[in-house]
């Protein structure tokens, strides 16, 4: 039930390691003031606000990726529109679905498991989407392969489960590991796409290592997150009151969060292998 150890791989070649004196700070900060100021994460402000940022980065950066195609400006514009809107659509329907309470956990579980259908389904549909795709290769192929892993570092916002344990707000059996995973994850983003930008072989490597510590991070959080929680999968009960997960604003993060953060890996690792294979 621990966080997995960083692999090796995962360690940026100098400079890029660097970076880490300034992130490594900020994210410590951070840390600080959601523990002095838990009415922040209670209030869904930063989960929505970090997401924003996000979409308008992947906005401009899907942009720029486009204009590094063959393809003609209707064929850019088109495709823009359709992921973006894509998105923010799903992101809506998550967001409006939490509101009114849809993923609420209970001891009597709905008919319909609705939080494991939206961590789940999104990616069951989207990767084979996103990775069959030849517009997305094209765009995929164009675009440096750096910004999808620094994108990424939007993760050390999930820091904020380590302060609400230090709070007692969560239990130490998810909080942890899903907590300290997001922290790494995102602390290490900035580094791997620096290391990736060097082109160095080592470089490629840390970037692989990255994205797959990110879905091992996961592929733990989800795991206990539905073992430890009201309703049909739970098999621990925690000794302590915790935070319950299907509720607004938490939600957000196993709703939608974490089905995105996994595309993003998806498509960072085709767009590794792809290069490696070039």
């Amino acid at each position: 039930m621990s966080t997995p150890a960083v692999p090796v791989g995962i360690i940026p070649p100098r400079p890029a390691w660097r970076s880490l004196r300034w992130i490594a700070p900020l994210t410590l900060l951070w840390i600080a003031v959601m523990y002095w100021l838990p009415a922040i994460p209670g209030s869904g402000f930063q989960t929505t606000a970090h997401q924003l940022v996000a979409q308008m980065f992947m906005a401009l950066g899907l942009w720029l990726g486009l204009e590094r195609t063959g393809l003609t400006l209707s064929q850019r514009r088109a495709t823009w529109l359709v992921i973006l809107m894509a998105h923010a659509l799903w992101f809506a329907v998550v967001w409006s679905a939490a509101i009114h309470g849809v993923f609420r956990l209970s001891a009597v579980p709905p008919p319909l498991p609705m939080l494991p259908l939206a961590i789940f389904l999104p990616v069951m549909v989207g990767a084979p989407l996103l990775l069959m795709s030849k517009r997305i290769g094209q765009v995929l192929d164009a675009m440096p392969a750096a910004w999808l892993i620094a994108l990424q570092f939007y993760r050390v916002f999930g820091s904020w489960a380590i302060a609400a344990w230090l709070h007692g707000a969560m239990a130490g059996v998810d909080a942890l590991p899903a907590g300290t995973g997001d922290l790494l994850t995102g602390l290490f983003a900035v580094p791997a796409a620096i290391a990736v930008a060097s082109g160095t072989a080592q470089g490629h490597k840390a970037a692989i290592a990255w994205n797959i510590f990110g879905l091992i991070d996961f592929a733990v959080a989800v795991t206990l997150g539905m073992i430890t929680a009201p309703g049909r999968f739970q098999l621990i009960a925690p000794d302590m009151p915790s935070l319950n997960a299907g509720t607004y604003p938490y939600v957000l993060t196993p709703a939608f969060v974490v089905p995105s953060s996994i595309l993003l890996h998806a498509l960072s690792l085709r767009q590794l292998f792809r290069r490696r294979a070039a």
